[in-house]
């Protein structure tokens, strides 16, 4: 084999092995106990837990009991702000559903009163009875033609009544002109007959 292709290799191979050495390094730097999730914690701990073999040659994981205290605590505070979270966001959710049904009961509030004042508006009153608009206005125009025929009989009967009166009038002064004329003519032929009797009077006493 070439040697400077043997170097090559060598040269790549320790350069891949620092590469991995420095990312698992990184990645360690960045595993915290006290600082990130709990799921990186765990990882934490995990990578400092030693390996062991127990009497019985089985191998076994051997944890920090204050590292296992502590990612217990971290726990427990995690689970009591998911609970409080959760308590919040129940609270928050009653309350929206509250807020919900009230604004469902004033939509319903709201759309009752706007079908009464369709209601209303579409109608009219009528000696307190609701009446369609198209019904109130045959009925009103009905009235007003009733009352236009009942002024047109009543022009009609008072200009035939004037005109009967009229004619009355008329016909009694000419009774009454018949009348005194005849009182007249009846007075002067009363005069004349006395006259005649006075002179038939005289006469007598004359003779």
């Amino acid at each position: 084999m070439n040697p400077i292709k043997s170097l090559l290799l060598i040269v790549f191979t320790c350069l891949i092995s620092l590469t991995s050495f420095s990312q698992v390094k990184q990645d360690d730097d960045k595993l915290s106990l006290y600082n990130g999730t709990i799921d990186n914690q765990f990882e934490y701990i995990l990578r400092k837990s030693g390996n062991f073999k127990g009497t019985n040659g089985q191998a076994y994981e051997a944890v920090k009991r204050s590292m296992f205290l502590a990612l217990r605590a971290h726990t427990l505070d995690s689970l009591k702000t998911v609970h409080k979270n959760l308590a919040e966001t129940q609270a928050v959710v009653k309350t929206q559903a509250k807020e919900i049904a009230n604004l469902k009961t004033n939509l319903s509030s709201t759309q009752t009163n706007l079908d009464k004042t369709n209601e209303e508006k579409n109608n009219m009153a009528l000696f307190g009875m609701q009446m369609s608009k198209t019904n109130y206005n045959v009925l009103m125009w009905a009235i007003i033609g009733g009352l236009l025929a009942l002024l047109i009989l009543f022009i009609y009967k008072f200009k035939s009544s004037n005109a009967i009166t009229r004619e009355a009038k008329h016909n009694l002064a000419e009774i009454e002109e018949e009348f005194e004329e005849h009182r007249r003519t009846a007075l002067e032929r009363e005069q004349k007959v006395r006259r005649q009797l006075q002179d038939e009077i005289n006469k007598q006493k004359k003779g």
